[in-house]
């Protein structure tokens, strides 16, 4: 994988983990809020169908470094901490349909809970299935209920880290290193899951900023 991002950009999880911003953590903070509120008060306000479309699939033509930029720094229970997830969640399916696909097929089949009947996908859940709802979940950050879509965002995290952790039980004897990091990505998809559940509770509260 190369260490430069491309458009669309290739990437692992921990890519940016180890992004750097500016030298002012203050600033970075500023900047990232005051532009996560801007954006969302201007479109929310006015959801012109057009502004909307163009905002979903803007890391389709801008790569996600550009949103990376503003908002990968900002903490996970903020408002653009939570349009940075959110958008990274939706790169990852994309990127990997397929595989994205058949983790949450997996997790829908084991879950006991109603957390695929909350996020919301079409079943049985192929590519275009899981591509499709990803859009859906940005796009309802835009239009329609903020907090259900950070609902949604946090039941389709956990559907996927049930899936991983089904799949790394399947794998563990022949395949340990596989095992290992599904069994991470899933320890990843839960914590995201909290984080945006936390988020919906604060939206709600009128304190998400």
């Amino acid at each position: 994988m190369s260490d430069e991002f491309h458009k669309p950009t290739k990437f692992s999880g921990a890519k940016f983990e180890s992004l750097e911003g500016g030298e002012d953590p203050a600033q970075i903070s500023r900047v990232a809020h005051e532009t996560a509120q801007a954006l969302l008060s201007r479109v929310r306000n006015s959801p012109e169908a057009g502004v909307v479309d163009r905002l979903v699939a803007f890391t389709d033509e801008h790569g996600i470094d550009a949103v990376a930029e503003l908002w990968s720094r900002a903490n996970p229970r903020s408002l653009p901490g939570a349009l940075w997830r959110i958008y990274l969640m939706r790169a990852m399916v994309r990127q990997d349909a397929t595989g994205s696909s058949f983790l949450y097929q997996r997790g829908s089949e084991v879950a006991i809970t109603i957390d695929p009947v909350v996020a919301g996908a079409t079943t049985p859940t192929g590519p275009d299935e899981v591509t499709a709802l990803a859009d859906q979940i940005l796009r309802g950050l835009f239009q329609g209920d903020f907090g259900v879509a950070l609902d949604r965002a946090a039941a389709f995290c956990r559907v996927m880290s049930l899936g991983c952790t089904s799949v790394a039980d399947d794998v563990d004897l022949t395949s340990p290193e596989r095992g290992s990091e599904l069994t991470t990505r899933a320890l990843r998809l839960s914590q995201t899951a909290s984080e945006f559940t936390s988020c919906a509770r604060l939206w709600r509260s009128g304190t998400l900023d």
